[in-house]
């Protein structure tokens, strides 16, 4: 039993060697020791308070992005409107505008066809008058004797007449 069983001196020696390190730790370590360990809380507590603010950031730029972003969409709506509405408005300038100009280019076609129309006429009026004046001539010139002469003088005339008209339609 004296194995389990400690002698007094040895149980005194220890007591006092327990407690001069209980005093040096207390004294020199538990200072130290349990300041670190207050830092050290406090420097977890900072760092949830900042990932807590930083969690709560995320959370409003989050909210601020989603408004950005609708505001976007509705701005581009609006763009993609007003490009649609200035589309339709050059197309009908370009349409009015090409409709001005067809009218223009008809009203000058009839002008020039009217034109060419009156100096045609007025070509066949002078040919007309040349033939009437040489069937004249011819006329005047000839000494006609009968009604005969005459009937055939002039149907002669006349076939003259349909012939050079049709060579200068030609």
């Amino acid at each position: 039993m004296d194995l389990v069983t400690p002698e007094f001196s040895l149980v005194i020696w220890m007591t006092i060697s327990f407690g001069a390190l209980v005093f040096i730790l207390g004294k020199f370590a538990w200072k130290p020791i349990l300041k670190s360990l207050k830092d050290r809380e406090e420097s977890i507590e900072s760092a949830l308070k900042s990932a807590e603010e930083a969690k709560l950031q995320m959370a409003q730029m989050k909210s601020d992005n989603e408004a950005l972003l609708q505001e976007a969409r509705k701005e581009r709506e609006i763009i993609l409107k007003e490009a649609k509405q200035m589309k339709e408005q050059i197309i009908a300038e370009a349409k009015k505008s090409a409709e001005t100009e067809g009218a223009k280019l008809i009203e000058r076609a009839n002008q020039e066809i009217a034109k060419s129309k009156n100096v045609a006429i007025e070509e066949l009026k002078s040919q007309i008058a040349g033939f009437s004046i040489e069937l004249a001539e011819k006329l005047i010139n000839k000494e006609l004797a009968s009604n005969e002469e005459q009937k055939r003088l002039i149907e002669n005339h006349i076939k003259d007449l349909e012939i050079k008209q049709t060579a200068t339609q030609n």
